[in-house]
C-alpha cells in the first residue's frame, strides 16, 4: 500500500478539488463524545497515520482528562504540519469542523484550513455507491475485509464516559482498535482511488468505477482520458449486467455521448443517444435528452429532416411545449421547401397516348394532301 500511494501521489489533486494536494499524506480520524457537532462535542481520540519507509505508522492521542484538551490540540497541530495533504472520511463535513471549533474555543490557530484536504467519502459515493456507503461497508465490498468483534459506533461515546467516571481504560481498548482499523481502511481506499487515476479505466473492476473515473478526468479537463473511461464503462456495463446495470449503462452512455459531442464526433454520439432512447423503460429525462440530441443531429448535421421531425415528436411525453412546437414548425417549413424544390415529372394522359399513332403501327401510312 505504501508503494502504491507513493507511485500514485500525483493524482491527489484530482480528488482535492484541484488544490495542490501532495505527499506525504496524513490520514486522520476522530472519535468524539457525540455526532451532533457544535461547541459541546469534543474529540477524545485523534488518530493519525502515514507511510514511513514502506511502513504504515499509526499514532493516537487520547484525552484522559478534560483539562488536558489544550495540550492535546497543540500536539495534534504538530502532526498536521507534516502533511502535504490531509485525508479523511467525511472529515470536511465533520472531523475538521469539530477540531476547528475546539481550536477556536482555546484561542489556538487552526492550521488545518491551510492544508489541502482529500475527503474520501465524496469520491467513494461515486465510485462505489450502494445502499450503504459507510467505511465498514466499503471495507467489505471494495477491500474484501470483514471486521470481527468491532465496537459499534453508537457505543463509543459511552465507553469514553465510563472511562472518565471510573478511570478503567479497558473499555477504550476496542475503541482504539476501531480507530486504527478506520485509518487502515481509509489509506487502502485512498490507495485504490489514486491507483485508478494513474493507470486509467483498464484497472476498473466495474462499470461504476470506470464511469466515476471518467467524471474525475472530465472535471480536470483531461477529455481524452474521460472519453476512454466512459467508453470502458459502456462496454463493461453491456458485458456485465447486475441489478444496477441499466442505470449505470444509461449514465455511462449519456456521459460518453456528451464527451463525443464536445470532441465533434457527432455520428458516434448519435449512436449512444439512440441506444439510450431504445432502452426499454428508459427514464423520461434520459429519453427527452436523447430525443432532443437526435433531433438536433438529424436536422443540422445528418440533414435528415423526416428523422429529425420523428425525434422531435418524441421529446415531450406529457405534451408538446413551446420549444418543441417551434422546432416542429421549423421542420415542417423546411420539409415543404425541400418538397417544392424537387423536380416534378408530368406524364401524358391515357387518352392522349391512345390517340397518338405509334411508329410502325398497322394503321400508320403515308400522308396524302387533299
Amino acid at each position: 500500500m505504501a508503494e502504491r500511494l507513493d507511485e500514485s501521489a500525483a493524482g491527489a489533486p484530482l480528488f482535492a478539488n484541484g488544490t495542490p494536494a501532495r505527499a506525504p499524506f496524513v490520514f486522520f480520524d476522530l472519535e468524539t463524545t457525540g455526532l451532533s457537532g457544535g461547541a459541546g462535542t469534543q474529540a477524545f481520540l485523534v488518530g493519525f497515520a502515514w507511510c514511513e519507509d514502506d511502513v504504515f505508522v499509526t499514532r493516537q492521542y487520547v484525552l484522559t482528562r478534560y483539562a488536558d484538551e489544550r495540550p492535546l490540540l497543540e500536539r495534534v497541530a504538530g502532526e498536521l504540519t507534516r502533511a502535504g495533504a490531509l485525508v479523511s472520511f467525511n472529515g470536511k463535513s465533520f472531523d475538521a469542523p469539530v477540531l476547528e471549533t475546539r481550536y477556536l474555543f482555546h484561542r489556538l490557530a487552526w492550521i488545518g484550513a491551510d492544508v489541502p484536504h482529500v475527503d474520501v467519502l465524496h469520491p467513494a459515493r461515486q465510485f462505489w455507491k450502494g445502499d450503504d456507503c459507510s467505511l465498514v461497508a466499503l471495507e467489505r465490498d471494495v477491500l474484501g475485509f470483514h471486521r470481527i468483534g468491532d465496537v459499534p459506533g453508537f457505543d463509543i461515546p459511552e465507553r469514553y464516559f465510563q472511562f472518565v467516571r471510573c478511570g478503567d481504560a479497558r473499555p477504550l481498548a476496542a475503541v482504539l482498535e476501531h480507530n486504527r482499523l478506520d485509518l487502515v481502511s481509509l489509506a487502502a481506499l485512498t490507495s485504490r482511488l489514486l491507483h485508478l487515476s494513474r493507470v486509467g479505466p483498464r484497472e476498473a473492476r466495474s462499470a461504476r468505477e470506470a464511469l466515476a473515473l471518467g467524471r474525475v478526468y472530465a472535471r480536470a479537463g483531461r477529455d481524452d482520458c474521460a472519453r476512454a473511461a466512459f467508453q470502458h464503462a459502456v462496454e463493461h456495463s453491456r458485458a456485465h449486467r447486475d441489478r444496477h446495470g441499466d442505470d449505470v449503462r444509461l449514465d455511462a452512455l449519456r456521459a460518453f455521448a456528451l464527451s463525443l459531442r464536445r470532441a465533434r464526433e457527432y455520428a458516434r454520439a448519435a449512436l449512444c443517444w439512440r441506444e439510450i432512447l431504445d432502452t426499454p423503460g428508459c427514464p423520461p429525462l434520459f429519453a427527452k435528452d436523447a430525443a432532443e440530441a437526435l433531433a438536433i443531429h438529424h436536422e443540422h448535421r445528418a440533414r435528415d429532416l423526416a428523422a429529425a421531425r420523428t425525434f422531435a415528436l418524441r421529446i415531450g411525453t406529457a405534451g408538446l411545449n413551446e420549444a418543441v412546437r417551434h422546432r416542429l414548425a421549423r421542420l415542417d417549413r423546411k420539409l415543404e421547401t425541400a418538397t417544392a424544390r424537387q423536380p416534378s415529372l408530368s406524364w401524358p394522359s391515357p387518352s392522349s397516348r391512345s390517340s397518338r399513332p405509334s411508329s410502325g403501327s398497322p394503321t400508320s401510312g403515308p400522308r396524302t394532301s387533299s
